[in-house]
């Protein structure tokens, strides 16, 4: 047996012991190299600088308010594998620890300017294909999505610790020239600090988080985030790496819509919009390579609203998530949701808290052992043949019989008989015949027969009255005639349902739960929303209200799904009335509904969708939100004589919108919440800076950066990634890969 390391997956520190690039100081970025743009601040160092990555002539550029100059810089470029081997033969070997020519001591070293971030040369240097390839170290999307996120919530909502608008980002502001509205400033012996327009109020703080703790998510798809708001509903608290994925891509541009301007909401929603981008099952070569442009104006928009202290080497990596997923495809293949999985299982074997290694080994190697002779137990329920949470049956239901017959769906709860007033049950039957493909064909003759006797009324209300009791007919004269036309599985259709209809609370359809409206009402998830494509591909959006079994001859049965359904119509000028768009969320007013005559639907044509308040619009409007499902895959019909392969047009996640920014209005900071005392400690600061006597020498970056690094176990980065001709194919435009779900990790 033998094995090839293709790339390796790890977080951002880690990614620093594995590559030898470290992580820290002015050149952190590992793809960007010695020519990462940084600068020196109160206390740390930013990484701001991102309209040099504009084309020349880009009117942003010529812009003074973000530093009070023009940048005329130009992008750095890729280092190829040539360059980064130039640069690590002038680092020198070093043995790492406390070495004994240490004096067995871990000391500290200076790091030598020629040897530019490098702590080291990485082992995997001495594979022979290693040289070759074209990504070597993954920025893990997951980690990144967590940091920024929370960089997002902490300032946004004010979190002590997390917030990244620090009474000494005020203090880096007034040092740069820039946002002289956001200043502080004294009042009498008080230093004050002046309320940003990208923070909220303490009142639409609480309203933000009530609205979080009230999200109800479809079954298995995240958490309760209820659980996570704390301080009497004005703080969150306690996020995991999934709770911020789906903060970050479904519900933060919602929550902060009404509460702040326009110009800042659309830049939060785009950043978000490209992380939902990003994160798509498919993926497009020419989306990416749009989205690398995009990406640029977007932290040049985020650049002119929050301070400089917001942006650490974590936002700056996502200016290169679109090239990476060019080289290496799909992020759900290279990010560390499953390998956090599987380190947490190993946690779990830790019994011993004095050996934890010997813990996860012996524990490991019982596993193994379990595993095998649970191969050869064919009578004991073991995790290969455990059903399933949302279980159906593998073979499809009446195989062989109607396609409308054949269904993968299973009725779950108690079960309640029920009958319905003639005029439904009528209706119920005739979107069933409407529906089964081996009855279009008599549908489609009477009603050419109806159409030449000139019937009094609409065709569709001539046939919903006549053609059963003509189909019966029909099918009665093709049996006397004993005709090979006629499928017998017809005359189950032709003697009509059984009266009694079997109602229940929820259905599970090709692993997908569902439950009523009523059912799911006093519950913490929402298993209700439905939608359905029509035949002129408009989609209808409704809530599940009874789900009913109709049962024919030949023991055989239907499932049909009621819904209320919202009224979606066009207007006189052609659009939808009902839905308001904004920035690929669109949100539907539940106060109007249509279809009453039409409630039904068949069980396998519903798609599961949710619903999110929507604070913006008012109480009677809600978000759309699509998303997909764990085990499920949306595979297009393919002929079996057919062997070209299906590509997809484009990519699954959303269309990726950017607007340029209005400067003028974005930094206008407007604000009616009072400003907030200043620390005494920051106050000195100010007053040093008044003064002139504060030491600004450490706040500027050095010529040849000259670093001390304590420890290489704390650096982190990658600066090996080659650009030396073993990139993508243009030409090749389609980066499809089959993946589990989208949201659902």
């Amino acid at each position: 047996m033998r094995a090839a390391l293709l790339m390796t997956i790890s977080d951002f520190p880690a990614r620093s012991s594995l590559s030898g690039w470290s992580g820290q100081g002015y050149y952190a970025c590992p793809t960007c190299n010695v020519d990462t743009p940084s600068m020196r601040i109160t206390s740390k160092t930013c990484y701001v600088g991102h309209r040099s990555w504009l084309p020349i002539d880009h009117v942003l550029r010529k812009n003074k308010k973000f530093n009070g100059r023009i940048e005329k810089s130009t992008p750095p470029k890729r280092k190829s594998t040539q360059d980064i081997l130039e640069q690590l033969r002038n680092v020198p070997t070093r043995a790492p620890g406390k070495h004994e020519d240490y004096g067995g001591k871990k000391r500290k070293r200076k790091r030598r300017p020629h040897e530019s971030n490098w702590t080291k040369k990485s082992i995997f240097w001495e594979l022979p294909y290693w040289s070759s390839l074209s990504l070597r170290h993954n920025l893990d999307v997951m980690h990144i999505e967590k940091n920024v996120c929370e960089s997002l919530l902490g300032t946004i909502l004010s979190i002590d610790r997390k917030s990244k608008d620090t009474d000494k980002a005020r203090l880096d502001m007034a040092n740069l020239g820039v946002r002289e509205e956001l200043h502080l400033f004294k009042d009498g012996d008080q230093l004050m600090k002046p309320h940003a327009a990208y923070t909220l109020s303490p009142i639409d703080c609480t309203k933000f988080c009530e609205f979080l703790k009230h999200v109800r998510f479809p079954d298995g798809f995240a958490s309760n985030l209820g659980k996570n708001v704390i301080g009497g509903n004005s703080k969150i608290s306690g996020l995991k790496s999934h709770d911020c994925h789906v903060i970050m891509q479904r519900l933060l541009p919602i929550g902060i819509r009404p509460f702040m301007k326009k110009e800042i909401v659309d830049a939060i929603t785009e950043l978000c919009n490209f992380f939902q981008l990003i994160c798509s099952r498919k993926l497009k070569v020419s989306d990416l390579k749009h989205a690398q442009k995009d990406i640029v104006v977007i932290l040049c928009k985020l650049e002119t609203i929050f301070p400089p202290a917001f942006f650490d080497i974590m936002v700056h990596a996502v200016m290169h998530l679109p090239e990476e997923a060019i080289r290496g495809g799909p992020v759900h293949l290279r990010w560390m949701y499953a390998i956090e999985r599987f380190l947490g299982s190993l946690k779990k074997y830790v019994r011993n808290r004095a050996h934890p290694e010997g813990s996860i080994a012996e524990a490991y190697i019982a596993n193994e052992a379990l595993t095998f002779c649970s191969m050869y137990l064919s009578d004991i329920e073991t995790r290969f043949n455990r059903l399933e949470r949302n279980w159906i049956d593998s073979d499809v239901h009446n195989a062989g019989s109607l396609s409308i017959f054949q269904s993968r769906c299973r009725p779950i709860g108690k079960m309640s008989p029920i009958t319905l007033d003639y005029n439904m049950r009528n209706k119920a039957e005739w979107y069933i015949l409407q529906n089964c493909s081996e009855v279009q064909r008599y549908i489609d003759e009477h009603k050419e027969m109806i159409s030449q006797r000139n019937a009094i009324g609409s065709l569709d209300e001539v046939q919903l009255r006549e053609f059963p009791i003509w189909f019966q007919r029909k099918m009665f004269e093709l049996q006397e005639c004993s005709t090979l036309e006629v499928n017998k599985q017809l005359v189950y259709l032709d003697f009509r349902s059984s009266p009694t209809f079997k109602s229940y609370p929820g259905c599970i359809v090709n692993g997908v739960k569902f439950l009523t409206q009523r059912r799911d009402m006093n519950r913490s998830t929402q298993n209700s929303g439905v939608s359905v494509r029509g035949s002129d591909d408009q989609v209808f959006y409704g809530q599940l209200e009874d789900i009913y079994e109709l049962s024919y001859g030949g023991n055989n049965s239907i499932v049909l799904f009621k819904c209320k359904w919202y009224n979606t119509s066009l207007d006189r000028r052609g659009q939808r009335r009902g839905i308001k768009e904004y920035k690929n969320k669109m949100s539907i007013c539940i106060k109007d509904v249509w279809y009453e005559n039409e409630p039904f639907i068949l069980a396998s044509q519903a798609e599961q969708v949710f619903y999110v308040e929507d604070l913006y619009n008012g109480p009677q409007w809600r978000v759309i939100e699509h998303f997909g499902h764990r085990h499920i895959w949306d595979l297009p019909p393919n002929q079996e004589d057919d062997m070209c392969v299906v590509q997809d047009v484009k990519s699954s996640g959303v269309e990726l919108i950017v607007e340029l920014p209005n400067l003028d209005s974005m930094l206008c900071n407007e604000s009616s919440v009072s400003p907030n005392v200043v620390s005494s400690d920051v106050r000195v600061l100010y007053e040093k800076m008044q003064d002139g006597s504060l030491n600004n020498e450490e706040d500027e970056a050095p010529d040849d950066y000259n670093e001390e690094s304590e420890s290489e176990s704390l650096s982190c980065g990658s600066g090996d990634d080659a650009d030396d001709g073993n990139n993508y194919d243009d030409d090749d435009e389609s980066l499809t890969y089959i993946s589990s779900d989208d949201d659902s990790i």
